[in-house]
């Protein structure tokens, strides 16, 4: 625990899904939330095909979900939020003729169902 997903539409060339993975969980790590960084995963999608509104412009989207066992307080949620918001945004060099829209969402799994194991540690 936790897990983050990043789906990214695939006009964005200048995102390295790698860099932008450690960054994350870097971030996770760093906010002190979580007892050990081996209990981080996270993982990347490309978004091959996509539509954001009905425009005909070129657009683009960073959805990032971090799913965290619940009874987390809401103003610790928001803050990792504001933080994995910030390393979005300095991932890459946006594309200037694409209109990018970036964001966080934050998603509680009941602690009382979720079941874990790990096996060669």
């Amino acid at each position: 625990m936790p897990h983050l997903h990043m789906e990214y539409t695939a006009n964005l060339p200048g995102l390295n899904a790698d860099v932008a993975l450690i960054r994350l969980n870097n971030t996770l790590v760093g906010s002190g939330q979580f007892a050990a960084e081996h209990d981080i995963k996270s993982r990347a999608l490309k978004v091959e095909t996509f539509k954001v509104g009905t425009g005909l412009g070129e657009r683009a989207f960073v959805h990032v979900k971090l799913a965290l066992l619940s009874g987390r307080p809401p103003q610790v949620k928001k803050q990792l939020s504001e933080s994995l918001l910030a390393v979005v945004q300095d991932l890459c060099e946006w594309p200037t003729d694409v209109e990018v829209q970036l964001c966080v969402e934050i998603l509680d799994i009941d602690r009382e169902s979720y079941t874990k194991t790990a096996i060669g540690f």
